[in-house]
């Protein structure tokens, strides 16, 4: 079995479904996964719905219908017949949506937003699946909450393998067109849970890992993996061959193409990932796999935007030992900040660090009772693997450098715009 991944840019209108059939055609459907995001930006919209349940009551039917509507109009464009039963399914789903609203008691953040976020990729799924059969491609819809189960750490949930692993192995039909949703989960108590954002990849390599699949590709609106994001990088180049270790390198400073967690599954099979573009499908991308770190040997840049770089330092002038870097790391768990950089001396600890959940100033009280804390906002960490001096005054004109690292084959450094 092949294990496909379509995101958000490639099902985000009717033109993009249809050109899902077309890179179907093209590659073949027969024993294929798909794994699907929700549609364009609907994840984003979803976000404002939960913000407007909690903070802006008042506006909150206004921006179900703002998904509602943009859902609608692209089964209008694919679905002449409004006796499809696409209508009706999708319709259900929101119903769903509209009936949690209104009767959901808890109060936590997490939660509440798992089991709204998650509807983005059930609609999304629900609508490619009804188009393939109405296509003449007969599919098999799958609920990935039936599937993959997890525990209860909603927003970044941990897999629960071996329940996990029967569910798949049992259930998943062969011979046969399966479509299923990215990103999701389920708990004991079958409330949904979500893998964290970019999810979707891991949920390819999941059921690539418990089905011991051929192959797993990521379909992308490039041509492959890129040496550096062309947003920001002039004469980005295609990486033909990346092994599985440089991959998990790659991954790990924050390589935007593959999710960190995607990779280990796979290697421990030896199942190839291959990142292909849906637009031309025929082409042949690049393949992480066994074989040479890189082809071709280039260095590889990673950028990072709105971090923030923590500066701590004894009051007292003592030392900064072990005993404090283990706690100011167990506050960091605590609070859900990841670290991409360390840096300490003898009485100080600098971190740069992602606060995807909004939590450094809860705990910037906290820390500030023990240490000095200085920290400067809306910074960028710059990777960059196998680097020349070319490759770092690349990434240093024109900013100012407040923190920089090097190791045999990686700098990092951390930049102010000027």
């Amino acid at each position: 079995m092949r294990v496909f991944k379509f995101g958000g840019a490639s099902v985000k209108d009717a033109d993009g479904i249809k050109n899902v059939y077309d890179v179907l055609q093209k590659v073949g459907y027969e024993d294929v996964l798909l794994i699907v995001s929700a549609m364009g930006k609907t994840t984003n919209a979803l976000e404002v719905v939960i913000k407007n349940y909690f903070d802006k009551s008042s506006e909150l039917k206004s921006s179900v219908q703002e998904v509602k509507k943009y859902h609608n109009q692209i089964v209008m464009d694919l679905f002449e017949d409004e006796k499809n039963p696409v209508f009706t399914a999708v319709n259900s789903q929101f119903s769903d949506l509209e009936y949690f609203l209104s009767h959901n008691k808890s109060p936590n953040y997490n939660f509440v937003y798992d089991q709204i976020v998650s509807y983005g990729e059930l609609i999304s799924t629900t609508i490619l699946s009804h188009f393939m059969n109405h296509m003449g491609i007969k599919t098999q819809w799958l609920d990935v909450r039936n599937f993959i189960k997890t525990d209860a750490n909603y927003r970044d949930a941990e897999v629960d393998w071996e329940l996990t692993q029967k569910n798949i192995s049992k259930n998943v039909k062969r011979k046969i067109l399966n479509i299923t949703q990215g990103f999701l989960g389920s708990d004991e108590n079958n409330f949904t849970t979500t893998l964290g954002r970019e999810g979707s990849d891991y949920t390819a390599a999941i059921f690539a890992y418990c089905l011991n699949a051929e192959s797993v590709t990521i379909w992308k609106d490039v041509p492959g993996v890129m040496n550096a994001d062309p947003r920001y990088f002039e004469n980005a180049s295609l990486l033909n061959q990346i092994s599985y270790r440089e991959a998990i390198e790659l991954a790990f400073y924050g390589a935007s193409v593959i999710h960190p967690k995607t990779l280990q599954p796979l290697q421990k099979k030896e199942i190839p990932l291959y990142v292909k573009s849906f637009i031309n499908p025929l082409l042949k991308g690049t393949s992480v796999s066994k074989g040479v770190d890189l082809e071709p040997q280039l260095s590889c840049f990673i950028v990072k935007r709105n971090q923030l770089l923590i500066s701590l330092s004894s009051i007292d002038f003592s030392f900064i030992m072990e005993e404090h870097i283990s706690e100011i790391f167990a506050l960091f768990h605590q609070f859900k900040l990841k670290v991409n950089l360390i840096q300490n001396s003898a009485i100080s600890f600098s971190v740069c660090v992602e606060d995807k959940f909004d939590n450094f100033k809860e705990l910037n009280a906290i820390l500030s009772k023990k240490f000095k804390v200085d920290f400067e906002e809306n910074v960028t960490l710059y990777t960059i693997r196998h680097f020349n001096d070319n490759a770092a005054q690349t990434v240093e004109d024109n900013k100012v450098v407040l923190l920089k690292q090097v190791s045999r084959e990686t700098m990092q450094v951390v930049t102010k715009e000027v």
